[in-house]
């Protein structure tokens, strides 16, 4: 696998966020990731840049959230406060040795958490839209990520370099090519301002007007396949059912019905986890708005994983982001949460841009 590892990484490095001479690259990820960590320093380093390797303590956030009191999870760690404010590039792996390590800790801490570390957050968005900062998110296969997607850790792995076409000669090709038709489409919504979500107890209006959609082809989250807006704050009306679970944290909510006024969630309801749900949405009062409206694009990921890297990215997908929006969008809405929840949009479901039809039964129509 070593090869496979040298050039995942090297797409990491050279793609997904460019690695210049004289880059600080923070290079984030949990123990079980060390081969691909490793094999990105070496990438770094060949460009010039200066790796910083960051390794999380299998355990930590389970016992931080245990543990803090009020006072310590609302401190933000100085030494990490710098990082955000002088990185120039940032490459974030997971590696989890379980994704259910959160699922029973105190849903207040967490929400009291999340709101706390919106600095951080926001920073990031903030130097992003800026241009001073390139980052990306990714996945190394472990047993947990294998055992969340039903699948064995060989599926896995074959699955996820599928899904990031690393299983090609040239994987950045590739990615420029989906990057290319993307464009397009892209082009397209950006001289729309009103859409409508039509399927199974949905039919919701959102506007775009002002914004402006963004084209995802690899250089934030690795894989990807996805364009995206954040809605005007105040425009959200009428109602919309998520049929694909929704993770977060290591917890699930499903069957989740939210309805929308003048923006704002007025009434949601969850067929499992809703007392998770409600709490997170409840941590301030950006978590009631939208703050993102996306189309899944990624034809090598057709099934749920419990990932939202990899299943907000489905073919024949939508899905909308509570929370806090992307500044280079245009967005203004600012929480600590942003979760996203994925529709199934293959049956009997359709979307409108300015009462034009553009999407049908998960096919894109522009």
């Amino acid at each position: 696998m070593q090869d496979i590892w040298t050039k995942y990484a090297k797409v990491l490095v050279e793609y997904s966020v460019d690695v210049k001479e004289g880059d600080y690259v923070i290079i984030k990820g949990e123990q079980q990731a060390q081969p691909l960590m490793l094999a990105v320093y070496k990438e770094v380093l060949k460009k010039g840049g200066y790796p910083v390797p960051r390794v999380i303590l299998e355990g930590a956030g389970e016992a931080y959230i245990k543990l803090a009191t009020d006072k310590q999870l609302e401190q933000i760690d100085p030494f990490v406060r710098l990082e955000y404010e002088k990185a120039d590039k940032m490459i974030s792996i997971h590696a989890p040795f379980n994704v259910k390590s959160l699922a029973r800790s105190d849903t207040k801490k967490q929400a009291k958490r999340s709101s706390a570390t919106k600095e951080l957050s926001n920073k990031l968005l903030q130097r992003s839209a800026d241009g001073n900062l390139k980052w990306v998110i990714c996945n190394y296969p472990t047993n947990a990520l294998a055992q969340e997607g039903k699948m064995s850790l060989e599926e896995y792995q074959k699955f996820l370099i599928e899904a990031c076409y690393l299983h090609l000669n040239d994987p950045c090709a590739k990615w420029k090519e989906i990057g290319a038709q993307q464009q397009e489409y892209v082009e397209k919504l950006n001289k729309m301002e009103k859409f409508r979500i039509v399927g199974e107890k949905t039919d919701l209006i959102l506007s775009s007007k002002g914004r402006t959609w963004v084209n995802c082809q690899g250089t934030f989250n690795f894989p990807d396949g996805e364009v995206f807006t954040s809605p005007v704050e105040d425009s959200a009306e009428g109602e919309i059912y998520f049929d694909f679970p929704a993770i977060y944290r290591g917890n699930e909510a499903s069957g989740i019905h939210i309805k929308f006024e003048k923006g704002k969630v007025v009434h949601a309801t969850a067929e499992k986890g809703e007392d998770f749900f409600l709490s997170m949405i409840n941590q301030d009062e950006g978590a009631r708005y939208l703050g993102e409206f996306a189309i899944g694009t990624n034809d090598m990921i057709q099934e749920i994983t419990g990932d939202i890297l990899f299943d907000e990215k489905i073919g024949g997908s939508i899905h909308l982001a509570l929370g806090a929006s992307y500044p280079e969008t245009g967005g203004k809405n600012q929480s600590g949460l942003h979760w996203d929840i994925i529709k199934n949009m293959k049956n009997s479901s359709k979307i409108y841009g300015d009462d034009k039809l553009i999407y049908e039964n998960g096919k894109i129509l522009l």
